[in-house]
């Protein structure tokens, strides 16, 4: 039988556009930006988010378009099971989970990272090592709070985290701008050279992590049930967030290159911090710099809590996966299981050590490029075998962008494979990504019975959103 509760309406158009765009812009550019210029070098860098901008903006008007058509809670699921079939949908939709996952996973992990910074002989209660990484029972106990607490805001209800959100991403714009300008007007141009390191290697080894620093925008078709605007509005959102992300990310890199020369960016614990005192002038504001990045984890935490627990709510309506995730909470509406299984997993995570930051983004990343790819694909078939769709938003009047993004897409997720310069970390990653494939192969094992119906519902649910 299928969840007949429903979810309540409440997110206007602000809380949309703030819950995706905070969710794109996050912790990762305080803690991984210094990691960038070095990689690629600060123009190489820049080059290397451009790149996974053309990605991002071409998938992005893709998503546009269908959650307009289709706006109905599980984003790429919808779209993925109508144009594709159901086994497509649930690789689709099994990794954008893992991708929500392993964000929240990452942030839970991050800010003990960014306490460390503050109080750097906070860590007591050695542990045990991990990958050369010593943890400690205070730095887990942070990050472990830390998850408590999003977790239960989480469970309150979608317009409380949506405020939150609204809150944080401001103090997030305002700090990050402050680095932005300073960096223009106090930081040189000797220390971005050289503009290019590693060559093209360079620029790959940060291409691959710019589809999870841009994963966020969509959080929008996850919430679609949830949202009180017209079905066009969804799709001009997204784009915006979008590229107010592309540019975001660009700048930031562009003022820790100014900020820093390469032997400071190397000794650095966090560049992005160093960079905003030595163009400032006073170590103050490297910590003004850090509680912008505790702001940026909780907005991505938040809404990734909020994505991933959609996802898995709209598989296990369509028995996808055990119809447990699918319980709302009787007085807020939220789907409370799936928020307490996500939130489960993310307390864990900081067991396994700061080590984990790297590990998450880049096996979450290639979950992400591959549910990218199902999205592309399925864009493109139901231009075809569904020319009369009502398309509040369109993305183009040809197929141009569809083919682009599967393109685009693709070739992300070549970028992955064995053999690529920015292949995945054996057997750390490797382990990650095949495990969790392990557990969405028994559950599809197990519902396989459930098939039928779920094709059925989900269709007849898809088609009486275009009328």
């Amino acid at each position: 039988m299928q969840n007949e509760q429903n979810v309540n309406k409440v997110l206007t158009r602000l809380d949309v556009l703030f819950l995706a765009f905070g969710a794109m812009i996050g912790w990762g550019w305080v803690v991984l930006s210094g990691n960038w210029v070095i990689e690629a070098g600060t123009l190489g860098a820049m080059t290397a988010f451009v790149l996974g901008g053309v990605l991002v903006i071409f998938v992005g008007l893709a998503y546009a378009e269908l959650a307009s058509a289709m706006p109905t809670t599980g984003g790429a699921l919808i779209y993925v099971l109508r144009g594709m079939g159901y086994k497509a949908a649930f690789i689709a939709s099994w990794a954008l989970a893992l991708g929500y996952i392993s964000v929240v996973s990452f942030e839970a992990v991050a800010l003990p990272t960014v306490i460390e910074y503050i109080f750097p002989d906070y860590k007591t209660g050695f542990m045990y090592s991990i990958n050369g990484y010593d943890v400690y029972a205070s730095w887990v106990l942070v990050g472990m709070l830390g998850s408590v607490f999003i977790t239960m805001v989480n469970l309150v209800g979608v317009k409380f985290a949506a405020f939150l959100q609204m809150v944080l991403t401001i103090i997030i714009a305002i700090i990050g701008l402050m680095l932005i300008f300073g960096s223009a007007v106090n930081g040189s141009a000797e220390n971005a050279d050289p503009l290019f390191i590693g060559g093209m290697a360079g620029v790959l080894t940060v291409a691959i992590m710019t589809p999870f620093m841009f994963v966020g925008f969509d959080v929008i078709p996850q919430t679609a049930e949830e949202m009180k605007i017209p079905p066009k509005s969804i799709g001009r959102i997204l784009i915006v967030s979008v590229a107010a992300a592309v540019i975001w990310y660009v700048a930031i890199i562009f003022a820790v290159g100014f900020g820093l020369d390469q032997a400071s960016l190397i000794n650095s614990v966090l560049p992005t911090a160093d960079a905003m005192t030595n163009v400032f002038g006073h170590g103050a504001f490297g910590i003004i710099l850090i509680l912008g990045g505790v702001a940026g984890i909780i907005t991505s935490w938040n809404s990734f809590i909020i994505g991933g627990s959609r996802i898995l709510y709209a598989m296990a309506e369509r028995n996808m996966i055990p119809a447990w995730f699918a319980r709302l909470h009787p007085k807020y509406g939220t789907p409370v299981n799936a928020i307490l299984f996500i939130g489960a997993l993310s307390t864990l995570a900081p067991l396994l050590g700061r080590p984990m930051l790297v590990w998450l983004v880049d096996a979450g990343g290639l979950a992400i490029v591959l549910a990218y790819f199902l999205v592309a694909v399925a864009f493109v078939k139901l231009r075809y075998s569904e020319p009369d769709m009502v398309r509040p938003f369109r993305a183009g009047k040809s197929n141009a962008i569809g083919w682009a993004a599967v393109a685009f897409s693709l070739l992300f997720v070549a970028l992955y494979l064995p053999g690529m310069p920015a292949a995945l970390i054996w057997p750390y990653e490797w382990l990650i990504f095949a495990g969790w494939w392990g557990v969405g192969l028994l559950l599809m094992f197990n519902m396989r019975k459930s098939r039928g119906a779920a094709n059925s519902y989900q269709l007849e649910k898809a088609m009486s959103n275009t009328k």
